[in-house]
């Protein structure tokens, strides 16, 4: 019952959290940290936090999720600028920032400092979607952003896998973490992909042969994450890299013959788990804070200091050191890529200095940070505690806070103004509708020809096809119009959807005195509220 009670106080938290981040206008997961922390004080006691437990309920479906919607044409695109950050910039990291907090802490091994190193190193796509919320990321960047993200925890887990094993047993070998990096890495993106390609064939075929149920097929997206992450984690590969693996991996293989209620009904469905689940997991990191604090302040003399305040001190430190790496590796690579679009006479990419520090801010730290702090061991090999394992905890917890504070109110300032380049298929929209209703036309047209043919009422046919045709023309003639000038079709589509909004908010108000005059049931209120709301839904994708 205590559990139930303790899940149920966590919701509501998550719920009065949308409401308190309006209304204050802060951002969400500063609101959610500081109500997680609010509730330790009231309740006198934090919720025992299992690393495993908190890798396989969170990190998969959210990394699921991620991987389905990001654009896969822009993540293939930026492919190199991706890996650069995902790969180069994790391992650079390690090596500077672990130097760096040992030079800062002696008192902390350098084992243990690079293994803190490679868990502060990978950003969260959970807190970058978050932050990407609230401060105008341009797309391209967001998206690179989202890509490095998704791909760089394999490098910083594995990097702490290995310094981790360095400060238990004081032996390093740099060829089986090569080997055991491809194979984490490799096998947890096939893996991933072999999971949504299985379940795809089967759940096709079922569909084909009994018909499609909306619920088992918005339960079956549900259970794929985990099933990847589990047959990953058992061949000892990335659980998490599967879970992105399976995620973009489920746009190609995925059937396209799901209704479209369903398609809707889902996409509400993992938004609501989306809020649910990012929510809660800041909630949990607000709730961490005062029982980490508390321990790092017992530890802190080791450092050499009696003072606790200088623990916000390392944390701003490391924080700095991070932030600078990052910047530094950030604008190498613009440099190099400016570099070779002047060897191949292509123009030359900006290289502004505030898109440079956008990209160094907008690395947050977040859940994985935290999970994967939390998973150092208590013990050495020998039974003596693990040098520094509290200290650690609070500095990735102190680092996760402060990256998520500057990104919060930093990023918003930093990019307003920015000019950047815009994107050579922005005005792809355009040709696309008018392709997609020429299609439509010719298909209603050989419809008609079929259901028509030799019937006494084929006149009726052929109005009611002729209005739905009229539609499609109107959009082949917005769509070729826009052609020519793009601006003045982006105004005219967003006059059209106001004044279509208006009807629509118009007619559900009919409905609804219709329904207290008794001229209809809650039956057909029901169903023509769910015709407004797919019809609303539409023009506000």
């Amino acid at each position: 019952m205590h559990t139930i009670t303790v899940i149920l106080i966590m919701l509501l938290a998550v719920t009065v959290s949308g409401l308190l981040a309006r209304a204050t206008r802060l951002p969400l997961p500063l609101v959610q940290i500081a109500l997680g922390f609010a509730l330790v004080q009231f309740t006198g006691d934090s919720v025992p936090l299992d690393p495993h437990v908190f890798f396989l309920l969170f990190l998969p479906p959210l990394l699921f999720l991620d991987g389905w919607r990001i654009p896969k044409d822009e993540l293939f695109r930026d492919r190199g600028m991706v890996l650069e950050l995902a790969l180069g910039l994790v391992i650079f990291t390690v090596l500077g920032v672990g130097l760096f907090i040992h030079w800062l802490i002696p008192a902390m091994p350098y084992a243990v400092a690079f293994a803190l190193a490679a868990i502060l190193s990978p950003t969260d796509p959970i807190a970058v979607s978050a932050i990407a919320q609230r401060a105008p990321i341009p797309k391209r960047m967001m998206h690179i952003l989202e890509g490095e993200s998704l791909l760089n925890d394999a490098s910083g887990l594995v990097c702490m896998k290995f310094a981790v094993a360095a400060a238990l047993t004081g032996v390093f070998s740099l060829g089986e973490a090569t080997l055991d990096f491809l194979w984490v890495a490799l096998g947890g993106l096939g893996i991933g992909i072999a999971v949504t390609w299985i379940v795809a064939r089967i759940k096709g075929f079922i569909m084909r042969r009994f018909g499609e149920d909306a619920g088992s097929s918005i339960l079956i997206s549900v259970l794929i994450p985990f099933a990847s992450f589990l047959a990953a984690e058992h061949f000892h590969a990335s659980g998490i890299l599967a879970a992105v693996a399976a995620g973009i991996s489920m746009t190609f293989f995925e059937s396209g013959t799901l209704m479209a209620a369903t398609r809707v009904q889902r996409r509400a469905f993992w938004d609501t788990v989306q809020f649910i689940l990012n929510g809660t997991i800041f909630v949990l990191l607000g709730e961490q804070l005062p029982a980490l604090l508390d321990r790092s302040i017992q530890t802190v003399a080791d450092t050499g200091h009696s003072n606790p305040w200088w623990l916000l001190v390392y944390v701003l430190v490391i924080n700095a050191a991070l932030a600078l790496l990052r910047f530094t590796w950030v604008w190498v690579s613009m440099r190099i890529s400016v570099y070779h679009a002047r060897k191949r006479g292509e123009p030359r990419p900006p290289t502004d200095w505030r898109a440079v520090a956008a990209m160094s801010l907008a690395g947050v730290r977040g859940a994985l940070t935290l999970a994967g702090v939390l998973t150092l061991p208590l013990a050495l090999n020998d039974g003596t505690p693990f040098p520094a394992r509290d200290l650690s905890i609070f500095l990735a917890a102190g680092v996760i806070l402060m990256s998520l504070l500057a990104a919060s109110f930093a990023l918003p300032r930093l990019l307003r103004g920015l000019k950047l380049p815009e994107d050579e298929h922005a005005h792809d929209e355009g040709p696309a509708r008018a392709a997609a209703a020429t299609a439509a036309i010719h298909a209603i047209e050989e419809k008609l020809h079929a259901l028509a043919h030799d019937r006494t009422d084929a006149a009726l046919y052929a109005d009611v096809a002729a209005r739905v045709m009229e539609e499609y023309r109107r959009h082949l003639t917005h769509s070729i119009s826009g052609q020519h000038d793009a601006r003045n079709a982006k105004r005219t589509g967003e006059i059209e959807r106001k004044l279509r909004l208006a009807g629509l908010e118009a007619e559900r108000g009919a409905y609804r005195q219709l329904r207290r005059e008794d001229v209809i049931d809650d039956t057909v209120l029901q169903r023509l509220d769910h015709e407004l709301d797919l019809a609303a839904a539409r023009l506000t994708v």
